[in-house]
């Protein structure tokens, strides 16, 4: 099968299926595993996906997503071309594991994809706490937007022994206007924030954040980098946030 998969996730998802060499092109932001995506044509970022040069490559198969706003206008387009697609938009970690099933149906690695789903649940065990710290997790500074319920991230926080700031709203994350504290107290903040490299994460940003003065993360210096493709990509590497949070949960515990 022929392959083109559109966001980082569903490269990630299908390199973990052992399906790589069924990748025939992917987004430009897919940066993992680097060995493969190395070797594969780049088809324009995550909102500014080439159609015309996907559908050069003549591919049976279109993974995309909706887990981006902005993500409509190219599944539209995908579809007015009429190529087969599959399209990825979980809200909560159960539908993240049904997902990686449902790509491994399509790619004929179903034991393969039931095998993933047993290793990454067994590999995120719930830790209880007797308090559980609120943590915000920051998809971008400026407005402050973080993850609220309708999130994979929720499950993620809760298992590691947190609760999510933002998680009583019922959206997919929410916007904090600028100079407005958060809507609770906030004992950590972990910056993940989307398209930008780790190393360019700046705990100032967000320790200098008008509003924000009196919340015990800013108080303690409780900013902390955790890598949005450890937070932000719905495939394998949720475990790697899930350990992240987990040591943040345990450091303020200390």
């Amino acid at each position: 099968m022929r392959v083109v998969s559109h966001t980082c996730s569903n490269t990630e998802i299908v390199c973990a299926l052992g399906a790589a060499d069924s990748l025939i092109g992917v987004d430009s932001d897919s940066d993992h595993p680097p060995e493969v995506v190395a070797r594969l044509p780049k088809l324009g970022r995550d909102l500014q996906l080439d159609i015309d040069a996907v559908m050069a490559l003549q591919p049976d198969l279109v993974l995309t997503s909706l887990t981006v706003p902005g993500h409509e206008r190219i599944v539209e387009e995908l579809q007015a071309r009429g190529v087969r697609i599959w399209v990825s938009d979980p809200e909560s970690l159960d539908q993240v594991f049904q997902e990686i099933r449902e790509i491994g149906t399509l790619l004929e690695r179903a034991p393969a994809a039931a095998e993933l789903v047993q290793q990454m649940d067994a590999a995120m065990p719930a830790i209880e706490r007797s308090h559980r710290p609120t943590i915000a997790v920051e998809w971008w500074p400026k407005p402050a937007i973080v993850a609220a319920r309708h999130s994979w991230v929720r499950d993620l926080v809760w298992r590691a022994g947190g609760r999510l700031l933002g998680e009583d709203h019922e959206l997919r994350s929410l916007s904090i206007e600028a100079d407005q504290p958060p809507p609770a107290p906030v004992d950590a903040i972990a910056m993940s924030w989307c398209g930008v490299s780790v190393e360019k994460y700046r705990a100032e940003v967000v320790l200098r954040r008008p509003g924000w003065a009196d919340q015990p993360a800013i108080r303690n210096r409780a900013v902390v980098p955790i890598s949005e493709a450890f937070l932000g990509r719905p495939g394998p590497r949720l475990v790697e946030g899930y350990r992240a949070l987990a040591q943040l949960m345990e450091s303020l515990s200390d």
